[in-house]
C-alpha cells in the first residue's frame, strides 16, 4: 500500500521518471502532446499544485521563522544580493535580445519554494529551517522580481511585459491558492478534527501534482526547443555555470554568518535552486511572439536544474560542506 511517507521518500525518482517519459512522448508524438499546451490548463494545474504546496508552508508560523535571524539573513543575502550579481554577470555572455534576457532573468532571479525542501533534506541540509523560510522567500521574490527586471532591462522590460496578463496570472496561480491555503491553516487551528483531516488530505497534493505539472510542461514544450535550438544551446551553459558558481559564492556567505553545516547546506540549496514552475505561467502570459521562446528558455532551466540537483545532493554534503567534527 502506498503511504504518503513512501510517496514523498521516492518523489525525486518519480520526477526523474516523469521527465524521461514526458520528454520521450513530447519528442515522439509532438502533435499529440502539444494538445496539452494550453495556457488555462497549465495555469490551473500549477494553481492546484501551489495550493498543495502552500498548505504545507507554515504561514501561521512566520514569527517562529524570523527567530532564526542569522539563517534568514544568510538566505536573503544569497538570493537577493549574490544571485542577482551572478545572474547579471552571466547574462553578459548571452545575446542581448529582450525575450532571451527576460526568460533567463525570470527563472534565475526567483528562488524555489517547493522541491528545494526535498533536495535540502536528501542533501543533509536543515529542511525545517528551509521550510520555515519559504513564506519569507515567497513574499520577497514577488516584491523584488519586478525591481530586478527594471534594474537589468529598464524600458525593455516594460516594452515586452504587459501588466494586465501578468497581474491575472499572478492572481490565479499565486494569490488565490495562497489565500485558500492560509484560510485552511487558520480553519485547521480552530476546528482541530475537521481541519486536521483537510490538512492531511491536502498534504497528498504536492507530489502527484508536481509530477503532473512536470509532465504537462515538458511534454508540451520540449518539441519547441528544437525551434529555438541555437538560443537553447547558448543558455544551457549559463544554467550549468549558475549551478556551479552559486555553491562557491554561497559558501562564503555561510561562513560569514557563521552557520552550522546543516543550515549552510540549506542556504546553498536555496541559492542554487530556482522557481521555474511559478514563473512559467508569467512567461505564457507574455505577448504571443515572445511567450513561446521565453517558456522554452524556462523549461530548459527546469531540465538542467533537476539533473544538477542529483549532483548537488551528493557533492554538497560529502565534499563541499561537510559536518564539522
Amino acid at each position: 500500500m502506498m503511504t504518503r511517507n513512501k510517496l514523498e521518500h521516492n518523489q525525486v525518482w518519480l520526477y526523474v521518471a516523469t521527465l524521461v517519459l514526458a520528454a520521450g512522448l513530447g519528442l515522439a508524438a509532438p502533435d499529440l502532446m502539444t494538445g496539452l499546451d494550453h495556457h488555462n490548463l497549465i495555469s490551473t494545474v500549477i494553481a492546484v499544485l501551489m495550493f498543495g504546496m502552500f498548505t504545507q508552508i507554515p504561514f501561521t508560523s512566520i514569527k517562529e521563522s524570523l527567530g532564526n535571524r542569522r539563517f534568514i539573513l544568510a538566505i536573503l543575502t544569497a538570493n537577493y544580493i549574490a544571485v542577482p550579481i551572478v545572474v547579471w554577470a552571466l547574462t553578459q555572455f548571452l545575446p542581448q535580445q529582450s525575450p532571451v534576457l527576460l526568460g533567463v532573468y525570470l527563472v534565475l532571479l526567483a528562488p524555489c519554494i517547493d522541491y528545494v525542501i526535498v533536495f535540502t533534506q536528501i542533501g543533509r541540509g536543515d529542511e525545517k529551517a528551509m521550510l520555515l523560510s519559504t513564506p519569507i522567500l515567497f513574499v520577497t521574490q514577488m516584491l523584488l522580481l519586478p525591481v530586478y527586471l527594471w534594474l537589468f532591462m529598464g524600458n525593455k522590460a516594460s516594452e515586452i511585459v504587459s501588466p494586465g496578463p501578468f497581474v491575472e496570472a499572478f492572481l490565479i496561480i499565486i494569490v488565490l491558492p495562497l489565500l485558500l491555503a492560509v484560510g485552511l491553516q487558520l480553519f485547521a487551528k480552530k476546528a482541530r478534527s475537521g481541519g486536521g483531516r483537510l490538512m492531511d488530505a491536502s498534504a497528498w497534493i504536492p507530489v502527484p501534482l508536481m509530477a503532473l505539472t512536470l509532465f504537462i510542461i515538458v511534454s508540451s514544450q520540449i518539441g519547441k526547443l528544437s525551434v529555438y535550438r541555437d538560443t537553447i544551446i547558448q543558455v544551457i551553459p549559463i544554467y550549468i555555470a549558475f549551478m556551479c558558481i552559486m555553491p562557491i559564492v554561497t559558501r562564503f556567505i555561510v561562513k560569514g554568518f557563521r552557520l552550522d553545516a546543516r543550515s549552510g547546506r540549506a542556504v546553498i540549496f536555496s541559492a542554487g535552486t530556482r522557481n521555474s514552475l511559478v514563473v512559467l505561467p508569467l512567461a505564457l502570459a507574455l505577448p504571443e511572439e515572445w511567450s513561446t521562446l521565453v517558456a522554452a528558455i524556462i523549461v530548459t532551466q527546469t531540465i538542467v536544474e533537476l539533473a544538477g540537483e542529483l549532483v548537488y545532493v551528493r557533492i554538497i554534503p560529502n565534499a563541499f560542506l561537510r559536518d564539522s567534527h
